[in-house]
């Protein structure tokens, strides 16, 4: 015989389901920043621990506003705005962020973030683990994206570039085998002598593809075309080869710049090499 369900049990079920389906939409038009950060920062604003700040305050409907002081103070946001243009002209505002406290070892400090308003529509969505409520808090009004500010530039590049080489390094383990009489190790023959295993097809090994010893982090179109400048300043041909050892940018990116800035020599006494268009050259290399 089946066992009747307990009448209280199926009801604090039913309202338990009720609940989790529910969604509070009372924040829904707030407005909400998006902000899109680098890997590396958002590591470093996780793992950094700094003195907790006041206790949040309390909206109108009793509960603690999760946007307000939620947690530790790991940046803050400089806004620089021209108040002789009207509020909805952002043409002039610059946002710059700056990271809070001194634990971040060598990361820059100063990120500047460049606004986007035009950008599929989204909200914010929150979900709290002791009520069992899901919660919309608010409406995606700005969206930017991080880049280090222009004085951090050469510290965050060189950053890059030992986070590839510390991605690259292989690390090699020792194994230690427990049979020691060398049944599975092939034997070298002594010098003067043949080896008499048979060689075959199966012997032979694929030879690994030949790939480029490191990669290379790519550089700012803007700064890039200020070194390709200054590098025909000193000579007026250069080969492809040359001008990847001069500027250590990846093959491809470096092509499509001299696409823009250089033509390509087919023939002649500087065949294969590159020289700035006619209307980058000076007036007294013309």
């Amino acid at each position: 015989m089946a066992e009747k369900p307990n009448s209280d049990n199926a009801a604090a079920e039913a309202a338990k389901i009720t609940n989790i389906c529910q969604l509070d939409a009372s924040k829904a038009e707030r407005h909400v920043w998006l902000m899109k950060c680098p890997p590396v920062v958002s590591r470093a604003m996780q793992n950094n621990h700094l003195p907790q700040p006041p206790p949040p305050p309390f909206s109108a409907d009793g509960a603690k506003d999760p946007f307000s002081n939620s947690g530790p103070t790991v940046s803050k946001v400089i806004v620089s705005v021209d108040p002789l243009l009207p509020n909805n002209d952002f043409s002039s505002t610059q946002f710059t962020m700056e990271l809070a406290g001194n634990a971040y070892g060598n990361i820059p400090k100063c990120y500047s973030m460049d606004m986007s308003t035009d950008f599929v529509p989204m909200s914010v969505f929150s979900e709290s683990s002791q009520v069992e409520k899901l919660s919309v808090e608010g409406k995606i009004y700005h969206k930017f994206d991080m880049k280090p500010h222009n004085e951090n530039i050469e510290d965050y590049a060189k950053l890059c570039r030992e986070r590839t080489n510390k991605y690259m390094t292989k690390t090699r383990h020792t194994k230690f085998i427990d049979d020691n009489s060398g049944m599975h190790m092939r034997m070298r023959p002594m010098p003067g002598t043949v080896d008499s295993k048979p060689s075959g097809p199966t012997d032979k090994k694929k030879m690994p593809a030949k790939g480029s010893e490191m990669k290379r982090t790519r550089r700012d179109p803007e700064e890039m075309e200020k070194i390709v400048f200054k590098l025909f300043e000193r000579q007026p041909n250069w080969t492809l080869k040359q001008l990847i050892l001069e500027t250590d940018q990846p093959e491809q990116f470096l092509k499509n710049m001299l696409k823009l800035l250089c033509v390509y020599n087919n023939k002649g006494t500087n065949q294969g090499t590159y020289e700035l268009k006619p209307e980058y050259k000076r007036s007294e290399d013309k």
